[in-house]
């Protein structure tokens, strides 16, 4: 069945402006162009546009939609159940959420005793999820399933003293990347400070630190822009660079 642009955007609870800028940017092309003049749009830009909806579900840029859609090795199956996989994981986020806030007020009323560790569990279960969503698939082909789960098992079951320290050590190697960048040297004293800190980061999920790990997750950092984003935004451009190099000199063989 074919559809117009206005249609297809009722359809898909769109405008029509938006299916023209993605004409425009390539990321989808109609079927055809009718003798009016009109984008006529056929099954194959239907299920095109489903994964782009998907995609964008997680907060996936344009740009990283395209590349991945016009991979000429792209398995359609297999983004649907990495979808899916994502989606239940934010169902589980949610309840848990929920869990927490109804155990939250009925201690707040005098109804139950809410442990202190209970009171974390909801948003350590929401930041899997995020993990997830943006990263799960690339880490697992990096690492294997059974080793992201043993670490997503070891972040579940941090204590509130142990949940707290891994976000402060985060939020302290950005504050200190975003001074060490300026240096232009990942080899200074403060620089290898920081990929120590780092490594102590890893210890609250990861179940064995090895350096040849180390220098792997490195790679990530300036390999895919996800994660390049993560640490050039608040630190500085150069700054995911910077802590590979400086990591890459600390986890040296």
């Amino acid at each position: 069945m074919e559809y117009s642009i206005k249609k297809l955007a009722e359809m898909a609870g769109l405008t029509s402006r938006t299916l023209r800028y993605y004409d425009t940017i390539q990321l989808l092309k109609p079927k055809r162009i009718n003798s009016s003049g009109y984008r006529i749009y056929g099954e194959e830009e239907i299920n095109r546009l489903q994964q782009i909806l998907f995609f964008r579900e997680f907060e996936i840029p344009l740009e990283e939609i395209k590349n991945y859609l016009d991979d000429p090795d792209f398995d359609h199956t297999e983004a649907l159940n990495q979808h899916r996989l994502q989606l239940l994981a934010r169902r589980d986020r949610l309840e848990k959420l929920l869990e927490t806030l109804d155990t939250t007020l009925e201690n707040l009323k005098g109804e139950t005793t809410m442990a202190d560790e209970q009171k974390f569990e909801g948003f350590k279960q929401q930041q899997l999820a995020d993990n997830e969503a943006k990263y799960g698939k690339e880490i697992r082909n990096a690492y294997g399933a059974e080793t992201i789960q043993k670490a997503n098992n070891q972040f579940e079951n941090l204590t509130e003293k142990q949940y707290t320290d891994m976000q402060a050590t985060a939020e302290k190697i950005l504050t200190n990347l975003k001074e060490a960048v300026k240096t232009s040297n990942p080899a200074s004293e403060t620089a290898q400070e920081i990929a120590k800190l780092h490594k102590y980061w890893l210890s609250f999920t990861w179940p064995a630190y090895s350096k040849a790990a180390h220098r792997g997750l490195a790679e990530m950092y300036i390999a895919d822009q996800r994660f390049t984003k993560y640490y050039d935004e608040p630190a500085g451009e150069g700054a995911a660079q910077f802590l590979r190099d400086a990591i890459h000199i600390f986890a040296a063989e």
